[in-house]
């Protein structure tokens, strides 16, 4: 599981670290590759490609094609849709429609989400943050009374 946060910086050619406390949980079925995307908020979400392909894909492939809004959504997502595999120094490159939906300059917040990664550009997750008006303990009362069994 992916969790925690990380500053690093991106480099010149659109490339950043993933940290090693992330690398150690990737499975080996996703040979050290992800699909990374837009997130539903201002950031690119990184899915290792094992969990791309049991999870997140079949539920995309639910979706009705012949449904406006389904279909504007698979459109979307796959706009911005791109795989990479880590390089020699456990880097992704990042593509640049991507790079400038996240409004990333140089610095980056990489955030676990438990089976994907987040990042963030950090002033613009600070600014996320700040949009939400109830405390952490109004948010989990609401969503984990949600889930009970």
């Amino acid at each position: 599981m992916f969790i925690g946060s990380f500053t690093y910086s991106m480099d010149a050619k659109g490339r950043v670290s993933i940290p090693s406390k992330f690398r150690k949980y990737i499975n080996e079925a996703a040979n050290e590759t992800f699909v990374m995307t837009r997130g539903i908020v201002q950031c690119i979400d990184l899915y290792p490609l094992d969990l791309w392909r049991e999870e997140v894909l079949p539920r995309i492939n639910q979706l009705d094609d012949f449904d406006p809004e389904e279909s504007i959504f698979k459109r979307l997502l796959f706009e911005y849709a791109s795989e990479d595999k880590l390089d020699s120094q456990s880097r992704l490159l990042i593509p640049k429609k991507l790079i400038e939906f996240a409004e990333i300059e140089k610095d980056v917040l990489i955030l676990g989400q438990n089976k994907k990664i987040e990042i963030w550009n950090p002033a613009v997750y600070e600014a996320h943050k700040k949009e939400n008006t109830l405390s952490f303990a109004e948010i989990a009362k609401q969503v984990m009374s949600n889930k009970k069994k």
